[in-house]
């Protein structure tokens, strides 16, 4: 009997995605009141000091030592797109531009040629916990623009297309249409150098929220996508087809046919991720993507060489607590500032 699921399996912090994209990680961690400087003050017995993944106490520092998070490091030759549900993010790069986003927002940013960044994980509550949930997402540059130069552009949360779509039975799902099209209604513009700015190429990025027992279908789409339904959270799981599938699933859908998603009696959230594969060798190896092992090492060389530009900030690790506010500095200099 023909399925429209070639196959489910469960999936950990780090989910193996498809052609196009190379990984996403899924962050949740349960982070305590901050410092007055938006750190944290915590034992380190039981955690490696710098590489701390441990989930000790709900949360992990990860390369993190004051600030939990990732320190500068280097990318070249694909893009990460950062969704944020919860939580606060201080990033910083080698082109001196930098940003606090968090709680909906999502930042699209091309490593392109070559640059550096950091991620911090801001604690800037002072007085309750600071929670963070956030997806982020490797998307794979095809050979042509990997060497691009390097930039980032925020989707504010205010500006990303939210809407609900009813079932017959009128229960509803929350769409959060972060890149593609759905129900109509067409997302913001990704960074342009992007495999996502191309239409054609059926780029997909979108959150679902069902409500209890609410049905979803997702329309069929190009038989040559990749497409992946990740059931992130949902104590009662979701049925497709005549298949019960469990929280922390990922799920291959065949593209072509038309998926009915039915709900059990909690709130279930899905991430989908679609698109049309890269037809190239696909070489990763740490921080970089590219196409051959060759490229790779003299993306390592280039490194050793320039530090893709240096590192203009006074700390590896470097928040910015001065307003409080979410804002991104761009490389040309323009300020976007967000009231909370």
């Amino acid at each position: 009997m023909k399925t429209s699921v070639i196959k489910v399996e469960p999936y950990s912090f780090e989910i193996q995605t498809e052609n196009p994209f190379i990984i996403t990680m899924h962050h949740k961690d349960h982070y305590p009141k901050g410092t007055e400087n938006d750190e944290i003050d915590v034992d380190f017995t039981g955690r490696n000091k710098g590489s701390d993944f441990s989930g000790k106490d709900g949360f992990s520092m990860y390369h993190g030592i004051k600030v939990p998070g990732f320190p500068v490091h280097p990318h070249r030759g694909f893009e990460t797109v950062t969704v944020v549900l919860e939580g606060l993010i201080d990033h910083s790069d080698s082109l001196g531009t930098s940003g606090r986003y968090g709680f909906g927002d999502v930042q699209w940013m091309t490593a392109g040629k070559g640059c550096q960044h950091s991620e911090m994980f801001s604690l800037a509550n002072h007085d309750n916990d600071n929670p963070l949930e956030l997806f982020q997402i490797w998307l794979n540059l095809p050979s042509y623009k990997k060497f691009v130069e390097p930039d980032y552009k925020m989707l504010w949360h205010e500006e990303i297309p939210k809407f609900e779509v009813s079932d017959e039975a009128g229960k509803k799902t929350m769409v959060t249409l972060i890149a593609g099209e759905f129900d109509d209604y067409k997302s913001l513009k990704p960074a342009k150098d992007s495999w996502a700015a191309d239409p054609d190429n059926h780029v997909g990025i979108i959150l679902f929220k069902l409500e209890p027992n609410a049905k979803l279908t997702l329309p069929e789409r190009s038989k040559t996508m990749n497409r992946n339904l990740y059931l992130y959270r949902g104590d009662k799981g979701i049925q497709i087809e005549d298949q019960w599938i469990h929280p922390k699933s990922q799920i291959k859908l065949v593209p072509e046919d038309s998926v009915v998603i039915n709900n059990g009696e909690d709130e279930a959230y899905l991430l989908l991720l679609e698109g049309e594969p890269i037809n190239e060798n696909v070489v990763q190896y740490g921080p970089f993507v590219m196409n051959s092992m060759d490229e790779v090492q003299t993306a390592y060389r280039d490194y050793q060489v320039n530090q893709f530009g240096g590192w203009p900030w006074n700390r590896p690790d470097p928040i910015h607590n001065k307003t409080g506010k979410r804002f991104a500095k761009y490389v040309d200099g323009r300020i976007e500032v967000k009231e909370d």
